[in-house]
């Protein structure tokens, strides 16, 4: 019998834990629904989110919307893994809903798929500048 090392089975713990199903308060949705990891950043003229969906065909199981604000992606993950005296079944709805910035540009949205990276990319207008409002006596 062979001894584990923790090189062995330390990175299955954290890809097991990354995979456990979210909260349906967090997502406002089914509570069978997964997450995903995203990054993203705010730049001058445009919010740029990329989320990382390996084993997703972007043509059937990607959905990106935007409602009061709020962009969403929505996929489903339909992969098999197969090596050597081993396979390996992943699947499952995924989603993460972000808020956009101020002077977010909803109408305007480009989403690009590549190499199991989604990128999504929301340009930003000029927000509005303050300005003071006198106030008058009655």
């Amino acid at each position: 019998m062979t001894a584990v090392t923790r090189r062995e089975w330390w990175p299955d713990l954290f890809e097991w834990v990354e995979h456990l199903p979210m909260p349906a308060a967090r997502l406002g949705s089914k509570s069978t629904m997964f997450g995903f990891r995203v990054e993203d950043e705010t730049r001058e003229d445009a919010y740029v989110l990329r989320a990382e969906l390996p084993g997703v065909d972007p043509d059937k199981d990607v959905q990106v919307s935007i409602t009061d604000g709020i962009l969403t992606i929505h996929a489903e993950r339909r992969e098999r893994t197969a090596a050597a005296k081993r396979t390996e079944f992943r699947y499952g709805e995924l989603a993460r809903a972000v808020a956009l910035p101020t002077g977010a540009d909803p109408e305007h949205v480009t989403a690009w798929y590549a190499d199991g990276i989604l990128e999504v990319t929301v340009p930003i207008t000029k927000a509005a500048q303050p300005r003071t409002i006198p106030v008058s006596r009655s």
